[in-house]
């Protein structure tokens, strides 16, 4: 009688998920015991028709459970999660980078048998994706997929220039980059909000397309001199108070008014919230605040949650 399989390991299987470029849509199966060669020359298993792609570039293997890359010397190198790399070893969710490709290591259900037929499939659906985009040259894909800290990361390590456009239902934002730099940035071309306020503001965006276009050489009056890693680092730290101080606060659609009578001194605020107590009685909405404050969006919501509390303003 047969040993029952209940509760034995099964082996993993992997694909290849093609995220942002070209061949996005497209996947390629990552069968056990084989190696993957991935290039520009047309006799390789994953063909990438494009310039930034040498005839050999990369080799995925997969043995004995263990999912790795190695660049084979390509022009423009192999980047791992934002890392180049020589070889790396690869899990479930890592991203690669090649060319203007990014790829998606996605765990697949175990199959057996039937490898090639699979793989001929696959080749033939990674020539269709481009063939409805036989001219692109940019790189596309979603922030869902691509997260805007990952992307960044990406583009600052391959040292890309180029201008990132974000859209999401009716707001566009622009990320100008200078060999992988973020030199300015700006939401629906809105002279009042600073370039550094805008890209913190766009890294908390999680849904929207993305493109990265030609780049732009105009330079700006001001500029963003942060490195790209101390952006992000600064950015996320921002992020996570900002959802936190949300949490408790209107939403950024309400508007504040002054309280009335005003029972606490004026005297007992200093400049910083002066400046915000000034803005409600100008402006009142939240996001208006938000947009004209010359501080950080973090900033700007400790102090009106401090107005609040202290009864200098209310939600009306």
């Amino acid at each position: 009688m047969p040993a029952p399989t209940d509760g034995l390991p099964t082996r993993k299987q992997y694909a290849l998920k093609f995220i942002s470029g070209k061949y996005q849509g497209g996947e390629f199966p990552i069968a056990a015991d084989r190696e993957i060669y991935i290039g520009r020359a047309n006799d390789l298993d994953v063909v990438l028709v494009e310039d930034m792609v040498s005839r050999k570039h990369a080799k995925i293997s997969f043995a004995s459970d263990v999912l790795a890359i190695e660049d084979l010397g390509s022009t423009n190198g192999t980047f791992v999660n934002g890392e180049k790399i020589k070889r790396a070893r690869l899990k479930e969710g890592d991203r690669v980078l090649i060319g203007t490709s990014i790829v998606r290591i996605a765990l697949t259900e175990a199959t057996t048998g039937g490898e090639a037929a699979r793989e001929a499939e696959a080749r033939a659906n990674l020539q269709s994706a481009a063939a409805r985009s036989p001219t692109a040259k940019s790189m596309t894909g979603t922030i869902e997929e691509v997260p805007l800290v990952d992307l960044l990361q990406l583009f600052a390590t391959s040292k890309k220039s180029g201008v990132l456009v974000i859209a999401r239902e009716r707001d566009t934002g622009r990320v100008f980059l200078r060999k992988g730099q973020i030199a300015y940035a700006s939401i629906n071309d809105n002279a009042e909000l600073r370039p550094l306020k805008a890209i913190y503001r766009l890294l908390t965006w999680e849904t929207g397309t993305f493109e990265l276009l030609q780049p732009d050489e105009r330079e700006f009056d001001e500029e963003i001199e942060l490195s790209t890693e101390g952006v992000l680092m600064e950015g996320m730290r921002q992020l996570d108070e900002t959802r936190r101080l949300l949490s408790g606060l209107p939403p950024t659609s309400a508007r504040l008014s002054l309280a009335h009578p005003l029972v606490p001194s004026l005297k007992e605020l200093n400049e910083r919230e002066l400046l915000l107590f000034q803005l409600v009685w100008n402006v009142g909405r939240i996001e208006a605040i938000l947009d004209r404050s010359r501080v950080s969006d973090y900033e700007t919501l400790e102090g009106l949650q401090k107005l609040l509390q202290r009864g200098y303003v209310k939600a009306e």
